[in-house]
């Protein structure tokens, strides 16, 4: 009984102590920003603790806002932790995302559709493109070795670049907006509230999370895809093809990529702007996915976590707290987190030493 409750808390002491620490550390940066004296350390932390809960639960609306927040980091995180779970690094999930959102910005704008088809056609776009920008790099790295995290960078720029190209340059941007027309009636999610973004797109977002969850840890196919992330060569001498499981983890990942991006435009933005840099949200999931120890169920409360961060920058700012504690909160949460994967690969290496020597 022991070792099975050691089994489960083991993967989530970790991600807990690196939270703890993380806020713990950037405390002291709160004391520095306010003025306090090292005797009100209490008093800093319930200052930065109670503006990050108001900030992003304390009202019906920083609720709202926080729910649709949550959405795209589940998507991004899920995308992310299936790659890692391959030993894939899929840095792509941002141009994935947007991709799935260029696509939902021109199949949204179709006319006379009924809503249910409407949606179902915006889901099946942001797949489509995902899948694809995510196939790419998958099927480079099968073929001729090449690496995936170069490719998916390359394709992140474009992405970028071609979305932009069809928003400015084609018929399918608005002249002298820089941007998409606002999307039909019918291909928008309905929403929570009428002047907040929240909407049903987390619903669908944590049910991707459950499915991948299960096919993961419930199929020959999830099998086959965690068999090679943790040993590729074993993998690859037990009759599972590494080539074959490298693309069809890309794949997997850039379809919930180009979903997540689909989703944000029927349900948060309705059109799609001229882009400055790819969506955030794919180096966002990267962090939700680490946190979550690429565990797809976890990503979902690991979303919540800098979800809750991202939509209490405003509050922390205007009560005198830089809006910056938040990035160094992500950023040694991360920190922490990757110590952990490091520790367990000299762990490793000494067990391989150890098996050679003895």
């Amino acid at each position: 009984m022991l070792q099975k409750l050691k089994k489960v808390l083991k993967p989530i002491i970790f991600p807990f102590l690196a939270i703890f620490l993380s806020l713990f550390v950037s405390v002291f940066f709160v004391m520095w920003a306010k003025g306090y004296s090292i005797t009100q350390y209490f008093t800093a932390v319930s200052d930065l603790m109670g503006t990050i809960w108001k900030g992003s639960f304390g009202t019906k609306r920083n609720m709202m806002n926080t729910i649709a927040e949550m959405s795209p980091l589940i998507f991004a995180g899920v995308a992310n932790a299936v790659a890692f779970r391959t030993g894939l690094f899929n840095i792509g999930v941002a141009g994935q995302f947007a991709m799935g959102m260029i696509s939902a910005g021109i199949i949204g704008t179709i006319p006379g559709l009924n809503p249910v088809v409407h949606v179902i056609l915006i889901c099946l776009g942001g797949i489509l493109a995902g899948t694809i920008w995510g196939g790419i790099p998958g099927f480079l790295r099968a073929r001729f070795g090449t690496s995936e995290v170069i490719n998916t960078i390359m394709l992140n720029y474009i992405s970028m670049f071609l979305a932009n190209y069809i928003i400015l340059k084609t018929s399918f941007g608005v002249p002298g907006k820089a941007r998409t027309p606002i999307i039909e009636k019918s291909a928008q999610l309905t929403r929570f509230m009428p002047s907040a973004p929240a909407n049903i797109s987390i619903f669908i977002a944590i049910a991707v999370a459950i499915f991948i969850f299960w096919l993961l840890w419930k199929t020959t196919v999830g099998y086959e895809i965690r068999a090679v992330g943790i040993n590729p060569h074993a993998a690859e001498y037990g009759g599972i093809s590494v080539a074959k499981n490298a693309i069809l983890a890309m794949v997997i990942s850039g379809a919930i990529a180009g979903l997540g991006g689909a989703l944000h435009v029927a349900g948060v933005n309705h059109m799609v702007q001229d882009f400055m840099a790819v969506p955030n949200y794919g180096f966002d999931g990267i962090a939700v996915a680490l946190l979550a120890k690429n565990n797809p169920i976890g990503c979902i409360a690991s979303a919540v976590l800098f979800a809750a961060l991202n939509t209490s920058a405003r509050a922390l700012q205007l009560n005198g707290i830089p809006k910056e504690i938040v990035f160094l909160i992500q950023a040694i949460i991360i920190i922490f987190v990757a110590t952990d994967y490091i520790m367990k690969y000299f762990e490793e290496k000494k067990k391989k030493g150890a098996i050679i020597n003895g």
